[in-house]
């Protein structure tokens, strides 16, 4: 069985980090080269780097910001945010990425999911499903949460998982930002109906809430941002509690 791990997220909008709550409201939360240098100090399992706004935006991530936090980092590197073909992943792996997270590319070309697994193997193609619950069921959501699809959520992620994703990152959006605790009713759904690792994402709060998760659900990462970005709780200590609760964590 894979190791539990902890992993704090960098959104990233205008080259500053950010976080809002339900993906509205952003409020910055600073420089993300400081916030990864420091993360790695507390030993965070993985960093994940979102260009939140580049799909909206229709441009690329931020290579050269890739380039300066990779610079600092020794531990897994996933980039998300703007891509939508094979050479962007080529540029954002040597730039220093270890991972590349995809999302609404893949809902409008599953075929870039193959494309890529292909070209660069299963292992660091990370696919990012956004979800709500509308309506007595989960819907897949694209462009930064703004758009809503036909797409029900456990049908994407086992699609995902058939055409080559090595991972999936799931965000429930009605926890985004809450600190209310992870959505633990589709996230436990989502990772038992897939074989490949799922990190859970969105609603982090406390210390508890990483438990709960770990104990109730197959995931086998954590992430959060705001919790880690304002000093909430650090990771060391939330490791720390982890392994006392018998959690299967990474040291």
């Amino acid at each position: 069985m894979l190791k539990k791990r902890i992993i704090p997220c960098l959104d990233i909008k205008d080259g500053t980090t950010v976080k809002g709550v339900n993906f509205e409201g952003l409020r910055n939360a600073g420089n993300p080269i400081d916030l990864a240098i420091k993360y790695e100090l507390e030993g965070a399992d993985e960093l994940v780097f979102l260009d939140i706004t580049a799909t909206i935006e229709k441009r690329k991530t931020f290579i050269e910001l890739v380039q300066d936090i990779a610079k600092e980092l020794s531990i897994p590197f996933t980039v998300g945010g703007g891509i939508s073909a094979v050479d962007d992943v080529r540029k954002l792996l040597e730039a220093g990425a270890d991972k590349i997270s995809i999302n609404s590319s893949a809902v409008k070309n599953p075929q870039l999911i193959n494309d890529l697994a292909k070209e660069f193997g299963s292992q660091c193609i990370v696919v990012a499903i956004d979800t709500r619950f509308i309506n007595h069921s989960d819907w897949v959501h694209i462009k930064g949460g703004r758009e809503i699809t036909e797409l029900k959520t456990i049908d994407w992620a086992k699609r995902v998982e058939s055409s080559g994703a090595g991972e999936i990152l799931l965000t429930s959006m009605d926890g985004d930002g809450t600190k209310a605790g992870f959505d633990v009713r589709i996230t436990r759904s989502v990772s038992e109906s897939v074989n490949i690792p799922v990190i859970a994402s969105g609603g982090a709060g406390k210390i508890n809430d990483f438990k709960e998760v770990f104990q109730k659900t197959d995931v086998t990462g954590a992430l959060a941002a705001s919790i880690f970005h304002f000093g909430e709780v650090s990771i060391r200590d939330l490791k720390k509690e982890l392994q006392s609760q018998k959690i299967d964590i990474r040291q």
